[in-house]
């Protein structure tokens, strides 16, 4: 081998990164100790930008093109190797790619409950998660804060600190909201889009990075809160629990209608003449006559319903208006049927439970 073959074998003459991973952020030219020479090809393909760094401080950056590396074309590192007369002998630096494109489809979620004042269930715990997309905006603030001297920086690397600073601005701005949690299914496009102007400056002056899009897919609560959403939402429902127990009266009378009138069904007529009293503005109620005062007790069959005694509870009342347990708990919570509670158990008394027929 020749003086001159020897030479051009430690003399790169064409610098490019033929990058076919979905998941490099940057990547820095393998020049095996190798000096760069004077005209050397520079190539840069698009969602690239390389950086050149000589001992350790930033030189001149390129985007996308082909290019001869010369005196006019290395301006900066030109300065910084002290060149009096131009670029007439092979140099040594450093050339970092980096990726620009969009990476897309990145996970984020919590991995602690966030602790939320809600107007409606006071203090919730919240679980979210989603995706978002970002991109390199800053070569040189990223590689200073996130690659650093890293030859071949990838995702996997960087997605914890992206998420825990994400996760930290969703939360904060979850909070400060002051969104029920009710209502937060129907505002996550609204999160998002709130949170990039947030999200942006800090990540594009901290790492260099820019998001372009924000996606919260999920906010969730604990079980029992999804239970009591569940009883509201079968509260509303039913609707009025007056009207719901009218409903099943009638549609109890329209069964029996067809009956063989035997002893069996006079305890349900008797209870549904009471009901039809009530229902109809009739002097008198299910449980007596004016001034709230107690019938003569029936006779039959139709004694053992009418007899009521002084203190009832959930279960008596819903047994005697045919609706479930749960119905009669979420009138006394709201307040239209009046009752008193005893320790953990409810008590009503013959005159609240008259009175709540009335209404």
């Amino acid at each position: 081998m020749g003086l001159i073959d020897y030479l051009k074998t430690q003399l790169l003459e064409i610098i490019q990164w033929e990058d076919d991973s979905r998941d490099t952020l940057s990547w820095r030219f393998p020049d095996q100790d190798k000096e760069i020479k004077r005209g050397a090809q520079l190539i840069v393909r698009e969602s690239q930008t390389a950086q050149f760094i000589y001992l350790g401080q930033f030189a001149d950056t390129y985007g996308p093109g082909k290019y001869t590396l010369n005196t006019d074309n290395i301006p900066i590192l030109s300065t910084l190797k002290g060149w009096k007369y131009g670029l007439e002998s092979p140099f040594k630096a450093d050339v970092y790619y980096v990726n620009t494109r969009l990476f897309t489809g990145n996970k984020w979620g919590t991995s602690n409950p966030i602790m939320l004042r809600d107007p409606d269930f006071g203090i919730v715990r919240t679980r979210a998660f989603g995706t978002y997309d970002f991109k390199v905006v800053d070569v040189k603030t990223f590689l200073k804060e996130v690659a650093g001297t890293d030859a071949h920086f990838r995702l996997e690397e960087f997605q914890d600190t992206m998420r825990s600073r994400l996760v930290s601005a969703f939360t904060d701005a979850l909070a400060s909201s002051k969104v029920p949690v009710l209502d937060v299914a129907t505002r996550y496009t609204e999160l998002g889009e709130a949170l990039l102007p947030v999200l942006n400056p800090i990540l594009t002056a901290k790492y260099g990075l820019e998001l372009g899009s924000f996606i919260v897919e999920n906010v969730s609560v604990p079980p029992e809160v999804e239970q009591a959403i569940d009883k509201r939402s079968s509260m509303a429902a039913i609707g009025n629990l007056n009207d719901y127990v009218k409903l099943q009266f009638a549609e109890s009378l329209g069964k029996n209608q067809g009956g063989t009138g035997t002893a069996g069904s006079a305890a349900e007529l008797a209870m549904g003449f009471g009901l039809a009293g009530q229902l109809m503005n009739q002097p008198g109620g299910m449980l007596g006559g004016p001034q709230g005062t107690l019938p003569a007790a029936p006779t039959g069959a139709a004694a053992g319903v009418a007899a009521m005694p002084e203190l009832l509870s959930p279960a008596d009342v819903a047994q005697k208006l045919s609706v479930a347990e749960t119905d009669v708990l979420a009138a006394l919570a709201d307040g239209s049927l009046k009752g008193k509670k005893i320790g953990s158990q409810w008590r009503i008394t013959r005159q609240a439970f008259d009175e709540f027929l009335k209404n």
